[in-house]
């Protein structure tokens, strides 16, 4: 299909009878252009409300789990009651009741069962961007925009990871293109479910969290869309947080590996997985603004000219510093850094950043603090005889510290550019814990305190002049520029 745009809107685009009428007009205007695919995310805060609540079913309170169920109803009523006149109310609120129902019958299981399968979860969680996909086609359909409802479980199959899926393309290609290229080429608008599939025996997945950007990008590559439009309630994606940043400014274009490493290391405009299906055929994507569409956005393509230097800095504060220490004679450094990501690996978690010493061959590695728990339990399992005969230290976890990522396509190359950045940092006497480097040269990650974390972001946007550089009033480009790929 020639010219197809898809778009995914977030949880806050999403997050209130007014917000969802924005995103129906946006869709409806589009559509009038062209063959146009929506993904949803759930409503802000839902999918935590749907989380916690099987947390409180797993620890037995019941009554807790009532309440928080009637919460997800009286929202979901409630944006309805404000949407749709009176004849078209029943079937809404019908629709609402049915999918809380389908939740609390999984709730009631895990407060019978006391504990929460991962399969289950999944099933569970995809509720809330169901619910979503309920009120925003049924309010498209009377507003008059042609309009069904999908769930992306009968369209995106994955492995069988639940909590993190990965998508299988080739299946997931064919079945979008036999369930949603009818309804498009019907010109009906098919508003699908993000962040949830199954696998190709029916078992309900999810892509982890965020991951509505990438079901987005996952659809846009199978059916060979033309571009992808994501909307946020922000302006783009910044040269840093404007909430630490006073000054951050839009950028106006970005590279794919430059918006990939920025989403990795925190910036929160994008699911970190989201370009990979769209790099083989080029397609690109723009983050744009649902709160002020007269604003242009950030556009995403394979390749950007830009001057030298670094574009934007991101950072995470919710991370934790693992560090294994090798003390036993005869260990071999590098078997025990591998069996320690075969360890990682088993347990499901990321690792952030890598950094390892050269005459111990000691390591520190950074991660989430929500996979620091099973990464530990897994790598205590795998080194259980080392540590008990101390060929191996006790690992030492460090959870107050924070990852500032400097990212740039013309990082690569740039003298002094390194310097500057610690220099800057060391300038408000901040200390540096850790760092590690890819060998693109595309990004400097660095581990500071905590505490200090918001000022070393402040002191590194500020030494490399991103807003000034983003708003054209740095130094000429030199001739021809920098082409990146």
């Amino acid at each position: 299909m020639k010219n197809l745009l898809v778009m995914k809107f977030g949880g806050t685009s999403m997050g209130s009878a007014a917000r969802i009428a924005a995103a129906a007009e946006i869709c409806a205007g589009q559509r009038r252009q062209r063959p146009v695919l929506v993904v949803v995310s759930a409503m802000s805060k839902i999918t935590d409300l749907l989380l916690d609540t099987l947390r409180l079913a797993e620890a037995g309170d019941g009554a807790a789990v009532e309440a928080n169920i009637q919460k997800l109803q009286d929202r979901h009523l409630d944006a309805a009651g404000e949407l749709f006149p009176a004849d078209r109310q029943d079937a809404v609120r019908a629709g609402i009741h049915d999918l809380a129902a389908e939740f609390q019958r999984i709730a009631n299981g895990v407060l019978m069962l006391g504990e929460r399968p991962p399969r289950s979860v999944d099933e569970a969680v995809a509720i809330g961007e169901r619910l979503s996909v309920l009120l925003l086609s049924s309010w498209l359909e009377t507003a008059g925009t042609p309009a069904v409802g999908i769930n992306a479980g009968d369209i995106i199959v994955t492995d069988a990871v639940f909590g993190n899926a990965t998508p299988l393309m080739d299946p997931t290609r064919e079945k979008a293109r036999r369930n949603l290229l009818p309804w498009l080429e019907s010109g009906v608008l098919p508003v699908v479910t993000g962040f949830n599939g199954a696998t190709a025996d029916g078992r309900p997945t999810t892509l982890g969290r965020g991951g509505s950007d990438f079901s987005a990008s996952i659809l846009a590559a199978a059916l060979d869309a033309s571009e992808l439009w994501i909307w946020t309630d922000v302006d783009g994606i910044m040269t840093a947080d404007p909430r630490l940043v006073s000054d951050a400014a839009v950028l106006d274009e970005v590279s794919y590996r430059e918006a990939a490493e920025l989403a990795w290391n925190g910036a929160k405009v994008l699911h970190p997985r989201t370009l990979a299906p769209l790099i083989e055929k080029r397609i690109p994507v723009w983050s744009k603004n649902s709160f002020a569409m007269e604003k242009r956005g950030t556009k995403i393509v394979p390749e950007v000219r830009v001057p030298g230097g670094a574009r934007a800095v991101t950072s995470m504060a919710n991370v934790a510093l693992v560090s294994v220490d090798i003390v036993g004679p005869g260990m071999n450094a590098t078997q025990v850094m591998a069996r320690s990501l075969d360890a990682l690996a088993r347990a499901n978690t990321e690792v952030l950043a890598l950094s390892s010493s050269s005459y111990r061959q000691n390591f520190c590695f950074l991660v989430r603090k929500e996979e620091l728990r099973p990464a530990l339990s897994s790598l205590e399992a795998n080194f259980a005889l080392e540590l008990a005969h101390e060929y191996v230290a006790p690992f030492e976890v460090n959870e107050d510290v924070g990852l500032l990522a400097v990212v740039g396509e013309g990082m690569q190359g740039t003298p002094g550019l390194a310097g500057r950045i610690f220099t800057a940092i060391s300038r408000e006497n901040i200390n540096i814990i850790a760092i590690a480097q890819g060998s693109s040269e595309l990004t400097i990650a660095i581990v500071v305190e905590r505490s200090r974390l918001e000022k070393a972001v402040q002191a590194v946007h500020a030494e490399c002049r991103m807003a000034e550089q983003a708003l054209g009033k740095s130094a000429p480009e030199p001739p021809g520029g920098i082409t990146t790929r």
